[in-house]
């Protein structure tokens, strides 16, 4: 497929326009190549070392993440970010960053995704950041534990659960990531359970005082949804062929 062709395509699909975002998230094409063909992709949570030399080792012709390389904001291009921007540039591998419009996005979005592996019937929004809805809520009839034990198997490691609503859970909100402090919102919309991935020392007593179950599991394995959900959209849409990259935290 025609490279421009897919970054135009890219920006309209996850709406890069329209979703607000944190400064630093740069989204969408952060590094050119001159490249005019795609035919694989590779995908990763992160753009880090490990995963820019995984993608050249693959071959990829395009590197998409959800966190990008500019999160430490305007530094010298020194150090590691010499090293990572130099093997991109070295391999003419260009990079693509979509941060909060991969999270939101009602089909390939990260808690939209995780939200329908959990087996919740999406019903709405809640929470926002500048006005805009970043979280998924819906129904479920399930016990609390078993909804842990779920969450669970579907993220491969140990969830966190502050058991601080009630034991049967039919209604379920989703923030991916680092939005443990969304607990309060949660509880205000009235659901009975509240998934992310990584909070604060403080958000257990919001969850517990506000009679909320929360349940962490992990900011990394919350996220690498909407970067597969993606990977398989442009193979469905365009044939490109493409590969996921799992380089996991554990945090």
């Amino acid at each position: 497929m025609d490279f421009r062709s897919l970054v135009t395509y890219l920006d309209g699909y996850l709406r890069l326009a329209e979703v607000p975002d944190y400064p630093n998230a740069v989204n969408g094409l952060q590094v050119d190549s001159g490249r005019a063909e795609v035919r694989r992709i590779a995908v990763a949570v992160d753009a880090v070392q490990h995963t820019i030399d995984a993608a050249v080792r693959q071959g990829a012709d395009l590197l998409l993440v959800h966190h990008g390389l500019f999160w430490d904001g305007n530094q010298p291009v020194t150090a590691r970010r010499y090293r990572r921007l130099k093997a991109l540039l070295d391999a003419g591998l260009p990079l693509y960053s979509a941060h909060l419009p991969l999270d939101v996005h009602p089909e390939v979005g990260n808690n939209a995704v995780l939200a329908r592996e959990l087996g919740v019937e999406i019903r709405g929004a809640f929470g926002e950041y500048k006005g805009f809805p970043v979280g998924v809520w819906g129904e479920i009839d399930i016990r609390r534990e078993a909804l842990c034990a779920r969450l669970d198997a579907l993220l491969g490691g140990r969830v966190k659960l502050v058991p601080g609503g009630p034991e049967h859970v039919r209604r379920v909100g989703v923030i991916t990531g680092g939005a443990g402090g969304e607990a309060l919102a949660a509880a205000k919309a009235g659901l009975d359970a509240y998934v992310s991935g990584e909070g604060a020392h403080h958000n257990f007593f919001d969850a517990e005082e506000g009679g909320i179950n929360l349940l962490l599991g992990g900011h990394y394995a919350t996220e690498t949804f909407g970067v597969r959900a993606l990977g398989r959209h442009l193979e469905e849409k365009f044939g490109i062929e493409w590969t996921f990259i799992d380089h996991p935290t554990g945090l």
